[in-house]
Order: C-alpha cells, then sequence, then structure tokens
C-alpha cells in the first residue's frame, strides 16, 4: 500500500470517527442537560426532537447540496454546522434555554446528517477506486468513536467535570483533527463525478436510480438491517430488563456488550468479507439478526436471550455498511445511489425506533421486535441484489 493511499485511509477513518464520538458525547450528558434546562421529560423529549429534525433535514438535503456545490463543501459544511450546534448548546445551557437549546441540536443534528452522507458516498467510491474493502472498517470507526465518546462522557459525570468544559474539549478536539486529516482525504467521489458527468436535474437522477430494481431490493435490506441495529440502540436495555428480567445493571451492559460486538464485527467485516464474499455475508448477517431476534421473542430462558443478543448483535453489525457498498458497486451514479441507500437507512434508524415503542407500549417490548423480525427475514431474500459485478473487493493482507 502506497503512502498518499495510506494517508487518505487515515483521513478518512479519522473524520468517521468525529461524527459518532461527538455524538455519543453530549448524549452521555442527557440527565445533566435536563436538570441544567429545568424541563420535565415530557419537554425535554421535545427539546431532544430537534436532533431528530435536523438529522433529518441535514440527510434528505445532502444529495441535492452535494451535486450543486460539491462534496468538499458539503463535508465542510456539515463539520461546521456540527460545531455551531455545539457551541450553542453551551450557550443554551448557560441560559438555561430551552428554545436555544432546541435549535442548537436541530443544527447538530443537520450537520451530523450531511456528514454521514458525505463520509458514506466517499467511503463507497474509495473503495472502489482502491479495490479493497474499507465500508465495515469505515463504520467500525464510527462505533468506536460512539464507545470513546459514551466512556469520555462517563468519566466527565464521574468526576462531575462542568459540562462546558466537556463540551469545549469536544469541539477543539474535533476542530484539531479536521484541520489534520481534511486536506488528505481521497474525495475519489468527486473524480468519478467528473469522469461521468450527469447533465440531468438531481431530481432526474434520483428518479432513474429509483427505477433500479436492484437498488429497489437493496433498499429492503437497508430498511431491514437498520432497523435491527436501531431497535437495540433504543430499546435493548428495557428489553432484557422488562421481557426478560435482568437488573438495571445487567441491562445496561447487554447494551455495552452490543455496541463492542458491533466495533469488533465492523473491524474484522473487510477479512470475513475477502474470504466469503459480500452477498453470502449478507446472507449470514440476515440469517443471524433473525435468530437473535426470533429468540430474543420467544425465549423465557436468561442465558439464551444473552446468546440471542450476541447473535442480532454480529448480525447487525455488518448489515448497514455492507449495504452502502453494494448500492454504490452495483450502478454508475455511485453518489446518488449510495445517498438513497443511506437516506433509506437514516430513516430506519430515526423513525423506527420511535415507532416500537409505540407497540410495545400497547403489546410489550417482545411483541414490538415482530416487525424487525419480519423486516429481517424478507430482507434474507433479497441480498442477491449486492452480488458483484465484476471480481470482488479484496481486502489489504
Amino acid at each position: 500500500m502506497s503512502s498518499s493511499v495510506l494517508r487518505q485511509k487515515v483521513a478518512l477513518f479519522a473524520l468517521m470517527f468525529l461524527p459518532g464520538f461527538a455524538w455519543s458525547s453530549w448524549i452521555t450528558r442527557t440527565p445533566l442537560i435536563r436538570d441544567t434546562l429545568h424541563a420535565s421529560t415530557e419537554v425535554f423529549g421535545l427539546i431532544l426532537f430537534g436532533f431528530s429534525c435536523g438529522s433529518m433535514v441535514g440527510i434528505l438535503w445532502s444529495g441535492k447540496l452535494i451535486n450543486k456545490y460539491g462534496i468538499r463543501r458539503v463535508a465542510l459544511a456539515g463539520f461546521m454546522l456540527l460545531a455551531v450546534g455545539f457551541l450553542l448548546l453551551a450557550v443554551a445551557l448557560l441560559l438555561a434555554n430551552q428554545q436555544m437549546a432546541f435549535c442548537a441540536l436541530a443544527l447538530f443534528g443537520m450537520g451530523l446528517g450531511m456528514i454521514d452522507i458525505v463520509l458514506n458516498i466517499e467511503g463507497a467510491a474509495f473503495e472502489q477506486h482502491i479495490n479493497q474493502v474499507i465500508m465495515t472498517t469505515l463504520h467500525g470507526f464510527f462505533s468506536l468513536g460512539t464507545l470513546v465518546g459514551a466512556l469520555i462522557g462517563m468519566g466527565m459525570t464521574a468526576l462531575d467535570i462542568s459540562i462546558n468544559l466537556h463540551f469545549g474539549i469536544i469541539i477543539s478536539l474535533t476542530a484539531l483533527t479536521l484541520a489534520l486529516q481534511f486536506t488528505h482525504m481521497p474525495w475519489a467521489s468527486a473524480l468519478v463525478a467528473e469522469q461521468h458527468s450527469d447533465n440531468r436535474s438531481y431530481k432526474a437522477q434520483v428518479i432513474h436510480e429509483l427505477k433500479d430494481t436492484r437498488l429497489a431490493l437493496l433498499g429492503v435490506v437497508i430498511l431491514a438491517m437498520a432497523l435491527a441495529e436501531g431497535s437495540a440502540n433504543d430499546w435493548l436495555p428495557l428489553l432484557m430488563i422488562d421481557a426478560h428480567g435482568f437488573s438495571h445493571t445487567s441491562g445496561s451492559l447487554f447494551f455495552v456488550g452490543f455496541a463492542a460486538g458491533m466495533t469488533v464485527g465492523r473491524f474484522a467485516g473487510g477479512y470475513i468479507v475477502n474470504h466469503f464474499g459480500r452477498t453470502a455475508i449478507l446472507k449470514f448477517s440476515a440469517v443471524s439478526a433473525a435468530v437473535g431476534l426470533g429468540l430474543i421473542i420467544l425465549t423465557h430462558t436468561q442465558w439464551l436471550a444473552a446468546l440471542a443478543v450476541v447473535l442480532w448483535g454480529i448480525g447487525a453489525s455488518l448489515g448497514f455498511p455492507l449495504t452502502i457498498s453494494a448500492a454504490g458497486a452495483t450502478g454508475e451514479n455511485r453518489a446518488v445511489r449510495v445517498t438513497l441507500a443511506a437516506i433509506l437507512g437514516y430513516i430506519a434508524f430515526l423513525v423506527g425506533p420511535p415507532a416500537l415503542g409505540f407497540i410495545g407500549e400497547h403489546a410489550g417490548l417482545r411483541i414490538a421486535m415482530l416487525p424487525v423480525l419480519c423486516m429481517v427475514i424478507l430482507a434474507f431474500f433479497c441480498t442477491s441484489a449486492a452480488s458483484e459485478k465484476k471480481a470482488p473487493l479484496k481486502h489489504p493482507a
């Protein structure tokens, strides 16, 4: 591997680490944020909704913005919005202003959504450019970022460090990493766009890609696998406590284990895909997630429920990044295809878990996992759309 390719990889992985790191850093301080804002649980839920609104706007607008202004500018704008959102949140906490906190989280979410789309497009293009599997590792760095951010947040909370000092440190680290790594980004997607210029409007490009049956099938896969991951992120601790009788501490440990398993699975994913192929691993991921979810729903034995979490995590870890990779590799207009696939995935992340909560409120969390199981089973039959048209990508030795 040449030194320039190595620098480009480091830059791409470092920038993917940042949104996960920043997101989990403020998530760990939500109890203190709520108390500082003097918000009830209901009002705080509305404040947090600002993040979801901003994320959806960033995700839905990013493709059109990239088509108009280019991926570099949109990436830089995304990171600037993330930093401004953090700064505004710090000011909102100083003033105990709930409306300002809502706006801050909306800006933060918008930046995060834009960054996620940009880095998924860039990762898929760079993967094809160097003919190596990197998407699973790329998402592994996002998971690693969430793990490191959460641990730092827990440490800051335990040491009673000021939340504004905590946020100042996060902003400084983000700015420093961005300054050091942004210029080393490969921007392979920009090169592809120049070589395959499309003079049609962005809307026309989207409509054309939506007519592709393979992309539609991959959309089903990414919806299912993102829903499997998102439902665990939001509901796993409560599911293990309420439905399987574990203690509060054990329920939290299951979530930590699930997150750690996701991280390990994604870092190992490139080597696994290299040996067995993307389609085979996607099928295995769907089977593993389906078996895990089935056990979670049906079993009343605690050790089987614990095993189910492991299987669920293994299946969820590779589904999202591999489907994003497949979307980019199975057509010419890679940027639009990856954007559409990522939008579907993030819609499942943001909309699916609250909908499952509504079902859980009326029928129990076990039953709430049934739609997820059905989607994952359906995804298994759609994974053939991920088959490579040319020689499979290689993972570096």
